[in-house]
């Protein structure tokens, strides 16, 4: 079964179906869409895929976190299937459906917040998701402003793309709603030279209360949106003990802390949320955006928030068509199921273990490879020219890429630098392919340094 294959490249690639079809693409799809990838899938199970020349690829991308119970779960199209046969939409403004209901009752239950009363509502994505929760901070608060972080992504949309750090993402789109003011994230790796944890985390702090200083008095702050692990930034995970402060002063100043876990969520970090661990330490936060994992892959994404804060919201604020849709929120309970039943939590720990050590001998190993961190299953390596200067090394990441991509291994970069390789692999991988990968990319760096 495929599944349970190993990478196997049959033809140069891209081959010649796939060729094709990506000259097609070309020719169809805006060039601003980009992939680096010459392949062109046709099936998928579990963590590895079969493109239309029968080449096999094992995916440590995922579909950037989408995919953390793997491609094409049996269970998931019989959900979706039974949906289907009911009724595809039915909106929520208008027309009552059980599946959203269901499902908001199960993230209510699931959602680690540090309010015990929650409410959910569905989007589509997880930008969207994060407009909302901006939207809902802002209305419960009365207050117009946000902080957001250096190396932060929340997504493409005119307010989400304001809020990233990377103006790539935002080049040419303006103007930017107001409002958004931004401080310097806990980045350790690239702290402050000479300063222990402890004192680089008081640095970092100290950097914050200047917003307040010289951007925005604490008192128009709505909310405080973080990664629990950046994503693009470079996966970097935020220290528990900068959370713990963090979550302080929203306290102090009766700020919200919204946590964007869309890329995080569901097992990824060995608990269903990162927010797990900062709830065990006494600082959940007030509302959690979740998405990518949250269906298999369909389609949508989830504010969740207290009982309060959803009922300070005004009618007409939040709300859409698509959200909530009932084939999505099927298959979106169907894979919380799966997560559950089959103890994905525990088997990313695991993952990470295997992981971990090894990527832990090549810092010792490779000169080039300068950095390992994340939580969980939510691993990443950052790359440098040397160790002394930490110098980004972004040509080697790419030939990283590249390499490994033609000898069977999707990864993918990340960070302001692209030059960490990020590893977001499915949950279900087994050992053989996760041995295989490792394998795979080792010898990517021996070839490309």
């Amino acid at each position: 079964m495929l599944k349970d294959s190993l990478p196997e490249i049959k033809t140069p690639l891209p081959g010649p179906k796939a060729d094709v079809i990506l000259k097609r693409r070309l020719n169809a799809i805006p060039n601003a869409i980009k992939s680096a990838y010459p392949c062109v899938i046709q099936k998928g199970e579990g963590a590895m895929f079969e493109d239309v020349d029968g080449n096999r690829f094992l995916d440590w991308v995922g579909g950037v976190g989408v995919l953390n119970i793997g491609y094409s779960r049996p269970e998931l199209i019989e959900a979706v299937k039974d949906q289907s046969e009911k009724y595809f939409h039915a909106m929520m403004n208008i027309v009552t459906h059980e599946g959203y209901i269901d499902l908001a009752e199960k993230m209510n239950e699931i959602v680690p917040l540090k309010a015990q009363e929650k409410k959910t509502m569905f989007s589509n994505s997880g930008a969207e998701a994060i407009e909302n929760a901006v939207k809902i901070a802002k209305s419960y608060s009365g207050r117009p402003n946000i902080i957001v972080f250096s190396g932060a992504f929340h997504g493409r949309t005119l307010l989400a793309a304001s809020m990233t750090a990377k103006k790539s993402y935002a080049a040419g789109i303006g103007p930017f709603p107001d409002g958004i003011y931004r401080a310097e994230f806990p980045y350790l790796y690239r702290g402050p030279k000479g300063y222990d944890e402890g004192s680089a985390i008081n640095y970092y702090l100290e950097r914050l209360n200047k917003v307040f200083e010289e951007a925005s008095p604490a008192e128009y702050v709505a909310a405080i949106v973080v990664e629990p692990v950046q994503g693009e930034g470079g996966f970097i995970p935020a220290p528990l003990e900068w959370v713990k402060a963090l979550r302080n002063i929203c306290d102090e100043h009766e700020i919200l802390l919204i946590a964007d876990e869309v890329q995080t969520g569901f097992a990824r970090s060995g608990k269903l949320f990162v927010s797990d661990y900062w709830k065990e330490a006494g600082c959940p936060p007030d509302i959690l955006v979740s998405a990518k994992s949250i269906a298999g892959g369909l389609p949508l994404s989830a504010v969740t928030a207290s009982k309060e804060i959803f009922d300070g919201v005004r009618n007409g604020i939040i709300g859409g068509t698509f959200g909530g849709n009932a084939l999505a929120c099927a298959s979106a309970l169907k894979t919380i199921e799966i997560i559950e039943k089959e103890d994905l939590c525990s088997r990313a720990l695991a993952i990470a273990a295997i992981c971990r050590n090894e990527f832990d001998h090549w810092v010792e190993e490779f000169e080039e490879v300068g950095d390992v961190r994340g939580i969980g299953c939510m691993m990443g390596i950052e790359f440098v020219t040397e160790k002394e200067s930490k110098a980004p090394n972004g040509k080697l990441v790419s030939a990283i890429v590249d390499y490994c991509v033609h000898h069977g291994l999707i990864v993918e970069s990340a960070g302001s630098g692209s030059n960490v390789i990020r590893f977001l692999c499915p949950l279900v991988v087994t050992d053989e392919q996760l041995t295989c990968g490792l394998q795979i990319l080792k010898s990517a760096i021996e070839a490309c340094r």
